[in-house]
This record gives C-alpha cells, sequence and structure tokens, in this order.
C-alpha cells in the first residue's frame, strides 16, 4: 500500500468526541454512556484464556483527563507504521500491539499494512468501541483488550512490534515511562513511539539504562498539532514537536 492511501484511509476514522471534559472536571473525570455492544478481552486474557466479553456500553464509565487522549492524526500514523515496515519490516506478516489504542489509529494502519494478527490496548471503554467501529468500517479484523498498561498480562500472545502515541506525562508524571517499560518487556523485535522533542535525552537514557533496551534511535522528528481539547486549554490547536524512536529489545522472546 502506498503512502497517501494509506493517510487517506486513516483519515476517514472515526475520532475521539471534544471536549471530553467538564469545566469543573479537571482533577476528575465525566461520565458518559454508549449505546452500542462492543466485543473485546477484559483483563489481557487472551483467546487462549477464553475471557473475551460482549459489554453493551449501556453502563456508564469514566473518562479521565489524566489519560491524556489526543488522537494520533493520519499524517504522523501513516508515516510512522509506513516508515516501521519500509525501512524494518516490522509490521507485514508480524504480531503487532497498540498500546493505549485509543480510537484505533495505529492498529487500523497496521491491519492494513498486513499485519498478522493486531491487538488494541486501552484503559477506556469509549476508546475501544470507536477502535472497533473503525475496523469494522474498514473490515479488519483486530483483537481489542481493555487493560491499563501497568497491569498488562499478554500471556498466550506472542508480540513482535508494539506501536504507540503514549501519553506525554503532563498530566501524570512518568506515565510515558509506563508505556515504553512495558512496551519494551512484550516486544521480541521493535517498539515504535512518540515522545516529545524535549524528553530526547530522559528517554534515551531510560531506554538504554532502566528498561534494557540495546538500541534507540529517533527516526525522524516531527509535528504534532495537538487541538484544543479540553476546558484548560487556552489554545485553538499548539504545535508540538515530536521524536518518532525505534527501540530494540534486548532479546528476543520465544513464542
Amino acid at each position: 500500500m502506498k503512502l497517501k492511501q494509506l493517510e487517506g484511509l486513516l483519515g476517514g476514522l472515526t475520532q475521539f468526541p471534544a471536549p471530553k471534559v467538564h469545566p469543573a472536571a479537571a482533577a476528575a473525570a465525566s461520565r458518559l454512556s454508549f449505546p452500542s455492544p462492543v466485543r473485546f478481552w477484559e483483563g489481557g486474557q487472551g483467546k487462549s484464556g477464553g475471557a473475551s466479553h460482549l459489554f453493551a456500553f449501556g453502563r456508564r464509565c469514566l473518562v479521565q483527563v489524566e489519560l491524556e487522549q489526543y488522537p494520533t492524526g493520519p499524517h504522523i500514523a501513516s508515516r510512522m507504521l509506513f516508515t516501521a515496515e519500509n525501512s524494518f519490516d516490522d509490521i507485514t506478516g508480524k504480531v503487532v500491539a497498540d498500546f493505549g489504542c485509543g480510537c484505533g489509529t495505529l492498529a487500523v494502519a497496521s491491519a492494513l499494512l498486513d499485519a498478522e494478527h493486531v491487538i488494541g490496548i486501552d484503559i477506556d471503554p469509549q476508546s475501544l468501541e470507536l477502535a472497533q467501529e473503525n475496523a469494522d468500517d474498514l473490515e479488519l479484523d483486530i483483537d481489542l483488550i481493555w487493560s491499563d498498561i501497568k497491569n498488562l498480562n499478554l500471556k498466550g500472545f506472542h508480540i513482535d512490534t508494539v506501536v504507540m502515541n503514549p501519553p506525554f506525562g503532563t498530566r501524570k508524571k512518568g506515565a510515558d515511562m509506563e508505556f515504553l517499560s512495558m512496551g519494551l518487556k512484550v516486544a521480541s523485535q521493535a517498539v515504535y513511539s512518540l515522545h516529545k522533542t524535549s524528553t530526547r535525552e530522559h528517554i534515551k537514557k531510560a531506554a538504554l539504562r532502566d528498561f534494557n533496551a540495546i538500541r534507540a534511535e529517533v527516526l525522524c522528528e516531527l509535528r504534532y498539532d495537538l487541538p484544543q481539547s479540553y476546558k484548560f486549554h487556552k489554545k485553538k490547536e499548539v504545535d508540538i514537536a515530536v521524536d518518532l524512536w525505534r527501540f530494540v529489545p534486548n532479546a528476543p522472546r520465544s513464542s
């Protein structure tokens, strides 16, 4: 698939509604309800564990500002996955996990690039519903797991590549490091992740020193157009410099 074709398909995905947070809820949560059912794995137990559940989402669930839920735009997402495949052969025919998948942009891109198996993981049920809708619209088969990254259990899955646009850690300090640490524990081949350029040295030191990566490389610097998504945002849009990283874990894991 050509880059522009991939970007065009990703541009048609349903994104998060905005704004998502009540004016008085900067440190709390807004309550949303969801009408349609979606099937996903709970707590990270895969198909081998048989823990598949169909949730109707008539119940109400919490959406928290601390999750830093911002969509990964089609321009960045397409180039991130296109680079992972065309420069490193890390997507096609591989098992790919999208950490903090949100509405499923990176997971969908992986499936469009013919990943063998795609898994999207998120703590927010509404995000999983949107990801399921986006996958269904394009007739793609993506497994979804409802789990906090810190408590993720992927027993029964062999993951080749992790892709993610993690929280920047501006609302919850260290959130980005939790994602990176787990990604390097899970992936056998590579981790692709977006991080603020201003944290470049910190990210590299943590990956190599603390998370046992054998390689940490910035592939390119990108401009992330952060939309006004929450009430505490004062500007309509902010342009943030972000690095696209490729991390290589210390040792491949056997399936």
